[in-house]
């Protein structure tokens, strides 16, 4: 109860603010909180919004379902490894401070202006989190687990599924969390440079047209959806690591 009376305050205070700084700047410079609402709510009523959301969102869960799947392959690959692991953990560190920004010609180059390239330049923004926080987490597997799986001679396979998968699960989950939100990131990236579709693609023709009440209805709309995933994603990550 606290904290969803919290949550509205910071809401309502969040509103106000955001109401503040509309009146001081103008509507030409920042649209109102009440007129990006309406402006939502009308934008929700043609099929071509909601064809750019349902752009955004294939995109998102295939670049998401990638960035997991291979996330999940290279840390284990290198967390059940030691020395693979102390070796590759520095340069996945160092791929994850690159801005992905820079790679991201290279990905038109190879997957040319569409779906695909989107797709890749969102999995390229989640891999590397899922794969840190997988090799963290078998890092820090106690090791008697790993002694009783070789006294009861279980092969490689069943000691990942039965004892590693169990043991690292809350900090796997805490890498999928932050690579949710980045490949959220890299999705809209990919979309604002690289496509002809999608709420990346509607946001930068709005800046190009200097139309702010889309520009603000569009980002809220980004902002609620990333917000609410995310809270979700917190508390059962909250929960896994209190055991449950």
């Amino acid at each position: 109860m606290r904290r969803s009376a919290d949550s509205i305050w910071l809401i309502g205070g969040l509103l106000l603010v955001w109401q503040a700084v509309a009146l001081a700047a103008g509507p030409d410079a920042l649209a109102s909180p009440w007129r990006t609402i309406l402006r939502l709510g009308q934008m929700f009523t043609t099929t071509v919004f909601l064809g750019h959301i349902s752009e955004t969102g294939e995109a998102f869960l295939i670049a998401l379902a990638i960035a997991i799947v291979a996330g999940l392959a290279i840390g284990l690959l290198i967390g059940l490894h030691d020395l693979s692991a102390r070796i590759a953990e520095p340069f996945l560190l160092a791929a994850n401070s690159v801005p992905k920004i820079a790679l991201y010609p290279i990905v038109l180059l190879i997957f040319g202006i569409g779906m695909p390239a989107k797709v890749a330049f969102g999995a390229i923004h989640g891999i590397v989190p899922i794969a840190i926080f997988t090799i963290s987490g078998c890092r820090n597997v106690p090791s008697v687990l790993l002694k009783t799986a070789r006294v009861m001679r279980l092969s490689q396979a069943e000691t990942v599924r039965s004892i590693v998968l169990p043991a690292c699960l809350p900090e796997i989950f805490t890498g999928i969390r932050i690579g949710v939100s980045l490949t959220l990131i890299g999705t809209i990236l990919g979309e604002m440079f690289g496509s002809q579709r999608g709420l990346g693609f509607l946001l930068m023709t709005a800046i190009g047209l200097q139309n702010t009440e889309v520009i603000m209805a569009v980002t809220l709309l980004l902002i609620v959806f990333a917000a609410t995933v995310s809270t979700a994603l917190i508390a059962l990550d909250r929960r896994l690591h209190r055991g449950g």
